[in-house]
């Protein structure tokens, strides 16, 4: 970008590993400083992009470590600015000391992500870029973190790229046709124009397809696990999970909080909520319980009702399975899952009722294999192979904005043959998809944005 904040001329320092103890710790500094930081504290600049074996020292020349030292000019490095690195010993001690030498020499302590916001804002990388490194550092799933390597290196951008450039070749045909006003244009009547916009809705169905998936893969599936106290909900988040994570008791009401595990289903994070049993007069303690549990069913993606199967009347069950339905966003899928089949002699699987309805044991593990099969279905979740990156709220939000945009012009065209029109919608369209990869941005989003960062990124 051309025009770069004065906070660019600052150097800035941060431990970019971990706090805590390990064998190797690294402290990165950035900034036009460097090389006289350098001087002071290694006694000299080593040599571009070889690692140097090095004593490090204070402001004062006192020794603080010994470790490599890597030293990255501008434009080459990360940032695009001159970049130094020193790999010493990973105590906490050691690495204060560091920082604390080169701040001391002139730099200062570096802002979450201010080290990818500088990429950024010095053109080594677009925003959605930036982005895929905190989602790689984030991965719950290898599918995910292949998916975020495939966004840092370019796969997302490209895609939005692709569809920027459709745009604005189709503004130029309606406003080179605009051009002409004393002839009467009939748009509609232009096949090439027709067929461009046919192209540029089609773009948009595909890209919006891939920008679900990969928000999937970034964020994960939430599943929320609802119904009466003592219906089997503990130990089928148990036993979905593989762990003792919940206590599961003979007493009704042992759930008093929501629990919270994550498991992974083929390559796809699922969040699985353990919630509070659903009942009336609870106590006040047990009252807290469920009104969580509800508010965990407002932002769900998908809910699994528990009923036990063994019980001779399920009338209560059903009543208040319709109640909760009232709850519910419509969007937001339902399982109904009949548990305790063991005491019923039922047969797993799925029952030819609708909802959608499956019989199983969280004590023998039957009919579990379909339940998780049936929540991949409902994510709408498969391997997407190489195709795959990930993608955030922001980036799906400003992309239906653009569609928005889109659809409105092309209606506008088809309604009243407004070129004028269409033009400006096609104009706004590309505004929306420009914040996704930042060439259109405000200062707001982006402190918002690299805030999300760790400290050294």
């Amino acid at each position: 970008m051309s025009d770069k904040p004065d906070y660019l001329h600052d150097t800035i320092v941060a431990a970019a590993t971990p706090a805590g103890v390990g064998g190797i710790g690294i402290v990165r500094i950035s900034g036009p400083d460097v090389p006289q930081i350098a001087g002071k504290m290694l006694g000299g600049l080593p040599p571009p992009r070889v690692a140097s074996l090095r004593e490090f020292h204070d402001a004062a020349g006192e020794p603080i470590d010994t470790g490599l030292a890597l030293y990255f000019p501008e434009p080459g490095s990360f940032t695009g600015e001159p970049v130094l690195e020193l790999h010493g010993h990973g105590g906490p001690v050691v690495m204060a000391l560091l920082v604390d030498a080169a701040v001391s020499l002139g730099s200062r302590q570096a802002e979450p992500g201010e080290f990818s916001k500088r990429a950024f804002l010095n053109d080594k990388l677009d925003l959605a870029q930036a982005e895929a490194i905190a989602d790689l550092i984030g991965s719950g799933t290898a599918q995910a973190a292949r998916a975020a390597l495939r966004s840092l290196s370019g796969t997302f951008s490209a895609a939005v790229d692709a569809l920027q450039e459709q745009l604005i070749r189709l503004r130029a045909q309606v406003e080179a046709a605009l051009d002409f006003p004393e002839e009467e244009i009939d748009f509609l009547s232009d096949e090439q124009l027709v067929a461009a916009i046919d192209d540029c809705h089609a773009a948009f169905a595909a890209l919006r397809e891939g920008t679900r998936a990969g928000r999937l893969l970034r964020d994960g599936y939430q599943v929320v696990i609802v119904g009466r106290p003592n219906v089997g909900k503990s130990s089928l988040l148990n036993l979905l999970s593989g762990q003792e994570a919940a206590i599961v008791t003979e007493v009704a009401g042992t759930t008093r909080d929501i629990l919270r595990e994550h498991i992974n289903l083929d390559g796809l994070l699922v969040e699985l909520i353990d919630t509070a049993g659903l009942r009336e007069n609870p106590d006040q303690i047990e009252a807290e319980g469920i009104r969580r549990a509800r508010e965990a069913i407002k932002s769900a993606d998908a809910v699994l009702w528990i009923q036990d199967a063994s019980a001779k009347e399920n009338a209560i069950e059903k009543e208040s399975l319709a109640a909760l339905g009232e709850e519910l966003p419509a969007n937001v899928p339902v399982i109904t899952i009949r548990n305790k089949i063991d005491l019923s002699d039922e047969n797993p699987g799925l029952q030819d009722k609708r909802p959608l309805t499956l019989n199983v044991s969280a004590k023998t593990g039957a009919g579990t294999d379909i339940l998780r099969e049936q929540v991949l279905k409902l994510a709408g979740h498969k391997d997407l192979g190489e195709g795959a990156f990930t993608a955030r709220r922001r980036h799906s939000d400003a992309l239906g904005r653009a569609e928005a945009h889109f659809q409105a012009g092309r209606k506008v065209l088809e309604e009243s043959k407004a070129g004028e029109l269409l033009a400006e919608e096609l104009r706004l369209a590309q505004e929306a998809l420009g914040q996704i990869t930042g060439s259109f941005t405000s200062d707001d989003l982006l402190g918002k944005i690299f805030s999300e960062f760790c400290i050294g990124k």
